[in-house]
């Protein structure tokens, strides 16, 4: 149908097992609520499913890594790909307002500039202030917060 298409089936596998191991989980708590006076006569069923998932997870693990991420190199393009990215506009929200970082993202959009030269036209923030709020270094640190408020 389509010449030179590249098949996901190794990634299509991982979600299938995926499904087949939450269905696992499903009756490993389902054979742990059937306990009774001490006794679960549902553990070998618990035993197996768990083991089965472990099996699952381990092998289609492995044959990803093999299949799909093994070769994969990180390219220089990488930063510039992110600063020229609308997601970084986020991290101006708390600082400008939502309605501000949207309509920075917008134009930025609109006009093929980043998100840091729209700002830097649009908002009163300095250079540093701007390298500081638009790092995507920080914005991947859990629980990381800018001085919120705006407006």
């Amino acid at each position: 149908i389509m010449p030179g298409k590249v098949n996901p089936v190794i990634a299509e596998s991982v979600a299938m097992v995926c499904a087949q191991v939450l269905g696992n989980d499903v009756t490993i708590n389902i054979a742990g609520q059937s306990g009774n006076f001490e006794l679960n006569v549902m553990m070998p069923v618990a035993v197996y499913n768990l083991l089965q998932s472990i099996e699952l997870l381990a092998t289609s693990c492995e044959n990803f890594a093999e299949q799909c991420i093994d070769g994969i190199v990180a390219t220089g393009r990488g930063p510039e790909m992110v600063e020229r990215g609308l997601m970084i506009g986020t991290a101006l929200a708390p600082i400008v307002g939502y309605d501000a970082a949207a309509a920075i993202a917008k134009d930025a959009a609109k006009t093929g500039r980043t998100i840091r030269e729209v700002a830097r036209e649009q908002t009163s923030l300095s250079d540093a202030e701007l390298d500081r709020i638009l790092d995507p270094a920080q914005m991947t640190e859990p629980g990381t917060t800018l001085a919120g408020g705006g407006g």
